[in-house]
């Protein structure tokens, strides 16, 4: 394995709506060159217009905003990765609480989350729901953070016999969640204490269920015969998407980190307008992601004389 400060990651992260009316997924990401630790926070929103999307950016932005503000010390960050994880995500579930309460066509509203954080050769993450974290290594693809939904319940019926794999792609209840952010307790969150290793040539992919068009193998042969840039990549999962023509089409949101030996990253490039790349540099992001925070805090203040980070009232 080698030392932290050899490896270094090329991101890229692309966004589309599908075949949807709205675009309810939300995401930030943050990769400076010469950085220790790189974030990305990835939201998959629901409740439809003026809520899915509201809560997704309400959970990316407080999320991203206090792993960011608790990233100056890379030695203390590691040391407490995963509680202040959890503490972001509630902090988060808290907001939508806040905001459901005072608006009241959001009420109702939800969302996934997704964040992971490398640092310097360790990744470590939270996730709520179902959008899916996936590692490819040595040529082989796995989905390394829980499915909170249906999806596994319907899949060991497959195995089991009790109904065919066409059944189970497309059981109406397979997208069902288990667990999200949506101002109640939390059912369930996946947030190892333990960060995974990361090795030269790993591959990560941190997306909203919408990629889940794609089955395994699908996604595999997209990345064997994609380019080697994470631009490349992530432009090509998209395409593989666009081409199953269907009407149906979730949002899809990828972000993909490529990890490498003593390589440098490629510089950020547009995908045909449908994407937002990584590489945000660390000042402009933090500045943007603190602006929106205050500017939401405001709001709140202004109609009902508190602040989100009050967390849940009292009804």
């Amino acid at each position: 394995m080698p030392r932290s400060s050899e490896l270094q990651v090329d991101a890229a992260t692309a966004i589309s709506r599908g075949r949807r009316e709205y675009q309810e997924d939300a995401v930030i990401t943050d990769f400076p060159i010469g950085g220790e630790i790189a974030l990305a926070v990835v939201a998959d929103g629901m409740g439809g217009h003026a809520a899915g999307d509201v809560a997704s950016k309400i959970a990316v932005t407080e999320v991203f905003s206090e792993l960011k503000l608790q990233s100056g010390d890379p030695d203390a960050f590691e040391s407490t990765a995963p509680r202040l994880m959890r503490a972001a995500a509630e902090a988060a579930n808290g907001c939508i609480a806040s905001h459901s309460r005072e608006v009241a066509e959001t009420r109702g509203m939800g969302t996934t989350l997704l964040a992971l954080a490398i640092l310097r050769d360790r990744l470590f993450w939270i996730s709520v729901g179902d959008s899916p974290l996936f590692l490819f290594r040595d040529g082989a693809l796995r989905q390394i953070n829980e499915d909170h939904s249906l999806a596994p319940q319907i899949d060991f019926l497959v195995q089991a016999g009790q109904l065919t794999a066409e059944e189970g792609r497309y059981h109406p209840d397979r997208s069902c969640l288990t667990s999200v952010l949506c101002g109640d307790r939390i059912a369930q969150v996946d947030c190892p204490e333990e960060p995974l290793v990361l090795s030269d040539q790993d591959l990560l992919i941190a997306a909203t269920d919408g990629i889940l068009s794609l089955t395994p193998d699908e996604i595999v042969a997209v990345l064997q015969g994609a380019g080697p840039g994470s631009a490349e990549i992530a432009r090509a999962l998209l395409d593989a998407v666009e081409e199953q023509d269907d009407p149906d089409q979730d949002n899809v949101t990828v972000s993909v980190i490529r990890v490498a030996r003593n390589r440098w990253r490629q510089p950020a490039q547009a995908l045909d307008g449908r994407t937002a790349l990584g590489f945000g540099i660390a000042r402009i992001a933090e500045r943007v992601a603190t602006a929106v925070r205050r500017a939401m805090a405001g709001i709140r203040l202004l109609q009902a004389g508190g602040s989100c980070a009050d967390g849940p009232k009292a009804g």
